[in-house]
């Protein structure tokens, strides 16, 4: 063969493969729909970080210019910012069930916090992914259920991370203190514990169903991240699945010297809370540079979202921030649903992506199952409430049409509340005893000030017709119209 041929061969060699490798990139969303890459090289690992009470306006990226975020600002910045990213619920265990089935917390019967647990009939994202011979693991807060097998309670029952599709984990069954986790912290006199004694017990983590007991001290995002890191070095060269969801910042909220001195100006309650933020965020920044030391964060793809919005006692005493949406935790205002969100994907998500298309905790299964499996894994025999966002984030859309449900039910506290986005309406049922029916245009209201529940009846009478049918599908659902007997 000539010199010639030799460089014609070549360079049509060359544009085939950077031909095929752009539109990998361009187009994965689309691809993933169809038929998902079987090499463990071409699979993309998964992370899920979650805070705690971290209101919509606790975040540098959301425009609070006092509490330091820098991590988690730069994540922003370099993918996508969530301008209304949901919980589906306004407070932490319903919505912790969602963002793992992709379903209303109705559904699945987990209606507020310390009640039931996750059901083994529930198919999570975990369970999806080890078809896929992902290795799977769980850390830190889990509240969906115990994680000890002789955890007495009246209410809910064991029910841990491995029942769920997780191969390893390092879990506690609810809050622990933000830092020294084992310890009741200094001042402390409600639940948990008695001040300087051990917290519910002082061996509130477990790992692979033993109590831990080493390295427990100091800022507890850090003592979480000292158990992600191993497992993600140990994977690095097949495709893993990681949750993370830490305590921070719900009460007991404290936060190290070092962290408190980066708010010396402040009062002591907003050292501890920012303090405790920014401890959080920098082990974030950990998580992101470990994946860029091992040359993986190309194949990797990371969420971050809280739970919920600002704790009610906190965002009334002006020190956590719903970002001047109205409400908070335990409310169907926006404020107790909004929660700061971000996700990067360097890449394949664009940086600097912004959206205000209304996202929600119920959308991780769907798009996470387009992006490792194709649509095809999700069973069509289970209702999934959320949608792929990937066509989003990827600029194919620019808007998602569908309907959003929230819901919280304590009837023993006279507590039923509900509410539903429908385009750009929203009707809401109080969350608390005789609860008020609302009827807001957030298009034009977006702060929830004025109530036209009364002046457009029309469009109360279509929102509440909707909202009893998703809630009548839920209640099926709940009574095991999903699950095999």
């Amino acid at each position: 063969m000539t010199n010639a041929r030799y460089l014609y061969v070549y360079v049509l060699v060359l544009v085939l493969v950077l031909c095929g490798w752009g539109s990998l990139t361009a187009g994965h969303a689309a691809a993933a729909e169809t038929a998902p890459a079987e090499a463990a090289s071409d699979v993309p690992n998964v992370i899920m970080l979650m805070s705690d009470d971290q209101g919509w306006g606790d975040v540098g990226f959301n425009g609070n210019d006092v509490v330091q975020t820098p991590n988690l600002d730069d994540m922003a910045a370099s993918g996508v910012r969530f301008g209304r990213f949901y919980a589906a619920a306004p407070l932490c265990s319903p919505t912790r069930g969602s963002c793992l089935t992709g379903r209303y917390p109705f559904r699945y019967g987990i209606l507020a916090a310390h009640t039931a647990g996750m059901r083994v009939g529930e198919t999570t994202i975990p369970e999806m992914l080890k078809k896929k011979d992902y290795r799977t693991a769980f850390f830190g807060k889990w509240h969906i259920g115990w994680v000890k097998p002789d955890e007495v309670s009246p209410r809910g029952f064991y029910s841990p991370p491995s029942h769920h599709g997780f191969d390893e984990y390092f879990a506690t069954t609810s809050a622990v203190p933000t830092w020294n986790p084992t310890v009741t912290p200094a001042g402390w006199d409600s639940w948990g514990g008695d001040e300087g004694k051990p917290w519910k017990g002082g061996a509130p983590y477990v790992q692979n169903g033993v109590e831990v007991t080493e390295n427990m001290d100091g800022d507890d995002s850090r003592v979480i991240m000292d158990r992600v890191i191993p497992f993600v070095e140990a994977n690095k060269e097949q495709p893993f699945f990681a949750t993370v969801w830490f305590h921070t910042p719900h009460e007991p909220v404290v936060a190290g010297e070092e962290y408190k001195k980066l708010y010396a100006k402040s009062g002591s309650a907003r050292q501890n809370y920012y303090g405790c933020i920014t401890a959080m965020d920098e082990q974030i920044g950990r998580l992101r540079a470990k994946l860029r030391e091992l040359g993986i964060e190309k194949r990797t793809v990371v969420f971050f979202c809280s739970d919920n919005g600002p704790s009610d006692g906190l965002a009334k005493k002006g020190i956590a921030s719903a970002g001047g949406f109205h409400g908070h935790k335990h409310t169907m205002y926006d404020g107790g649903l909004l929660v700061p969100a971000c996700a990067e994907w360097p890449g394949v998500i664009p940086a600097g992506t912004a959206t205000d298309a209304r996202c929600s905790t119920v959308d991780y299964l769907p798009t996470i199952a387009g992006i490792c499996l194709g649509k095809s894994a999700i069973k069509k025999s289970l209702p999934i409430d959320g949608v792929d966002l990937m066509p989003l984030l990827t600029g194919q859309v620019d808007d998602l049409e569908r309907d959003l449900f929230f819901g919280y039910r304590r009837l023993v506290q006279g507590i039923d509340g509900k509410a539903i986005i429908s385009g750009d309406w929203k009707l809401l049922q109080e969350a608390k005893k005789d609860g008020k029916i609302r009827l807001y245009d957030l298009s034009k209201d977006p702060y929830e000030e004025n109530d036209l529940s009364a002046s457009a009846p029309e469009r109360l009478s279509v929102l509440s017709k909707k909202l009893a049918e998703i809630e009548a599908s839920c209640q099926r659902s709940r009574d095991g119209a999903d699950y095999r007997y």
